[in-house]
């Protein structure tokens, strides 16, 4: 966040913001859920969170070593609106893991030599190789939404996208790459709250952009780029997993659930992964504007 953007956040909250999203983080008390078709009213407890997540960082690690020594290759893209935790669900994923086969991939804003290339060009160097498990801190579905709504990209440009990012990924599920698409959703409240907290937060405030300021003001526009981007980029062999992540810690053990259900490695305890909560994670059926 730049000094000219400070208070932009609680200067939307003030101003701009509508008014039922301004007297639902007035009036929330501590651990209430904020967006009112969530199927929860309150955060999950830390300390059923905690016993869930440590059984899970065992079966991770357990994952891991199954990749590395078979050569498997594992993508994870994480999609989502901002502040919808994406980043936190990453850390969660990757904190128990050997950092040299799980790595990150969080790119920015294109170089005008990337700009000038086959769109997909610059993400395909960063997919795994042998005994790798990638994280993509958002990808290539960038042209979907943020671009689509910044108009960052022509309506040609994104029509393109659309016509060969499932082909692509096909490519990769057929030449043995693991591909696990998450799109993770907030309530409009809560991202607000999340991004007032940021704003106050000195080691939180990077976190913020002009792009996240903006985009407050386009909460209309980015549900439609979200709706038309699932639909045209869902499918039965390249589906998304889409997870309501009003509460973080239900988003997180969702999503490390789906990928080791989805995994057949050597150990695995099926009991202790347990079932993703089929009320916040599923199909692009259950995306909440």
């Amino acid at each position: 966040m730049t000094r000219s953007d400070q208070g932009a956040i609680k200067s939307y909250f003030l101003n701009d913001a509508p008014k039922e999203v301004r007297t639902s983080i007035e009036n929330a008390s501590k651990g209430e859920i904020l967006n009112p078709t969530y199927p929860y009213s309150k955060k999950m407890k830390s300390k059923d969170y905690n016993k869930q997540m440590d059984a899970l960082q065992i079966e991770l690690v357990k994952m891991q070593s199954w990749v590395k020594a078979t050569g498997q290759r594992i993508a994870l893209l994480f999609e989502g609106r901002d502040a919808a935790g994406k980043g936190g669900t990453i850390k969660r994923f990757r904190e128990n893991l050997n950092p040299r086969g799980a790595r990150n991939v969080a790119l920015s804003k294109p170089s005008d030599a990337e700009r000038s290339q086959w769109y997909f060009q610059r993400y395909i160097s960063h997919l795994p190789s042998a005994g790798e498990i990638v994280f993509f801190d958002r990808s290539w579905y960038n042209r979907g939404v943020v671009e689509n709504v910044f108009g960052f990209c022509t309506e040609h440009e994104r029509e393109r996208f659309f016509r060969q990012v499932l082909p692509l990924e096909t490519g990769f599920k057929n030449d043995g790459i693991h591909l696990f698409k998450f799109w993770l959703n907030v309530g409009r409240a809560e991202q607000l709250n999340r991004f007032l907290a940021r704003e106050t937060d000195l080691l939180k405030q990077w976190k913020l952009s002009p792009i996240d300021v903006a985009g407050l003001h386009k909460w209309d526009e980015y549900s439609q780029s979200i709706s038309e981007t699932l639909a045209r980029s869902h499918s039965e062999n390249c589906p998304w997993t889409i997870i309501r992540s009003d509460d973080k810690k239900r988003a997180r053990l969702a999503a490390i659930q789906t990928v080791l259900s989805g995994l057949d490695y050597e150990g695995k305890d099926a009991k202790a992964i347990g079932t993703p909560d089929g009320k916040i994670s599923g199909g692009p059926d259950i995306w909440d504007a």
